[in-house]
């Protein structure tokens, strides 16, 4: 934690669902719904469950103490399992723990955590849809340069562009969705052979008490519900990066089609007056890129030995959090950013007619191509473009001149195929495609 780049960072709300509080909660969590569970199989008297819980319920347990104790055996379960053993007191602290081992309460700590960070998180990718598809709607017909290696290509909308970005969001959104988040109880070496016979019970008791899936058996060393989870979390985070990275372009002066319009001081410069960045896009990217390394983190503590593994388990618990950190903050500032999006459709048109036809020679060669060729239609067409480039005229002009060109077209079909507006393919459609794909994501959800 740090109070000086956390409000950056680690903004918005999932952050404070995966803090040492949060993962104490769960391992409280975990020990009530143990105890439960047993209870519920006919394990242990339900009176001593109830005593358990009762005593899980307090959170008051001294997170700094848990940690610092933790060094003597690799790992803070230890520590509160004792300390939980002494409040529980009498015969009931006979149970507390029982038939269970440390990686079991971790583990299930980690799924329980993830479960209520995701409601947090889906929440506010909803809500980056959610403009995402207010802008893909508004501006379903609002002409815009496409551009293709950061060049211009061919006219686009911006409804489509922004249609873009809300299918990205909303698939990465359903992807996360999917992910499997299952309790974990297996004992010592996953057989569950202190609770005789009853393990499998005491294992599908535990997770419905905790709204967490029932795996076929313990994942101790199968850690592929972790791995699941990280790149599902990665994969946002990369739609995320994609989406602040455009926006961020689209805000450069030298393009101007956008800008963030957000409270008084924000996108401001230490040095700069003049500046107007597009500082929650730029915060979103900055998130967003810490998450592959953690993703990667993740994926090599796969390799995990035997029935417990040395090393490699404990190697999970830090990058785990801090991927839902800045997945968290990554999502909440790139809604803030399209939330502040203002669009000037002024600017959008003018950078299309920069080039001066240019964009549109595709369409002037497919217009020529069932009469003269396509060969002779592209290279009339380029000897064109490339004479307009360089300052020879408007292409427009030049087209009219050629002679191939001449013979086929007047000079008002050259202007009509010039016009952007008349050659965008089904890029309304596809809007209106992406925004009923939204509505029917959000009525499934």
């Amino acid at each position: 934690m740090s109070e000086l780049f956390d409000p950056v960072l680690a903004a918005g709300p999932v952050s404070g669902q995966v803090d040492d509080a949060a993962w104490l909660h769960g391992m409280l969590d975990f020990e009530a719904a143990l105890a439960g569970a047993q209870a519920d199989v006919g394990l242990l008297d339900p009176a001593h469950a109830r005593r358990i819980g009762e005593v899980c319920q307090d959170a008051s347990f001294d997170i700094a103490e848990l940690g610092n104790a933790a060094t003597g055996i690799g790992n803070p379960a230890g520590p509160l399992v004792r300390a939980l053993t002494e409040r529980v007191g009498g015969a009931a602290a006979r149970h507390v723990h029982a038939g269970a081992t440390s990686q079991d309460v971790l583990d299930t700590s980690a799924m329980l955590v993830s479960a209520r960070a995701l409601e947090s998180l889906l929440g506010e990718l909803d809500a980056a849809a959610a403009a995402a598809a207010r802008l893909a709607a508004e501006h379903a017909e609002t002409v815009q340069v496409g551009r293709t290696l950061s060049q211009h290509a061919l006219p686009v909308t911006f409804g489509f562009t922004a249609a873009g970005w809300l299918s990205a969001l909303d698939a990465s959104g359903g992807r996360l969705r999917a992910v499997r988040l299952p309790a974990q109880l297996g004992g010592a070496v996953g057989t569950l052979a202190s609770l005789g016979t009853a393990g499998p019970e005491v294992l599908a008791a535990l997770a419905r008490r905790l709204g967490l899936s029932e795996p076929v058996l313990p994942w101790h060393t199968d850690r592929t519900p972790v791995a699941e989870l990280a790149c599902a979390l990665g994969e946002v985070a990369g739609a995320v990066s994609a989406v602040a990275r455009s926006v961020v372009l689209l805000a450069q002066t030298d393009v101007g089609e956008v800008h963030e319009q957000g409270p008084e001081g924000s996108g401001g410069s230490s040095t700069m007056p003049h500046k107007r960045n597009p500082v929650a896009a730029v915060s979103a990217l900055a998130c967003a890129k810490q998450a592959p390394g953690l993703v990667a983190d993740l994926l090599a503590t796969m390799e995990q030995e035997h029935q417990r593994a040395a090393g490699a388990w404990h190697a999970e618990w830090q990058p785990l959090t801090q991927l839902w950190r800045v997945c968290g903050s990554a999502v909440y500032w790139l809604r803030t950013s399209l939330e502040r999006l203002r669009v000037d459709a002024d600017r959008m048109r003018e950078n299309l007619d920069r080039g001066g036809g240019v964009l549109l020679a595709e369409r002037v060669t497919t217009e020529l191509a069932p009469s003269v060729g396509r060969l002779a239609a592209h290279d009339a067409v380029t000897g064109c473009c490339r004479r307009a480039l360089d300052g020879e005229g408007t292409v427009a002009e030049l087209l009219a001149a050629d002679p191939l060109v001449a013979a086929q077209l007047s000079r008002a079909r050259i202007d009509e195929l010039l016009d952007p507006s008349g050659y965008l393919g089904s890029a309304v459609v596809f809007v209106e495609r992406s925004l009923a794909a939204h509505r029917a994501r959000k009525e499934e959800v």
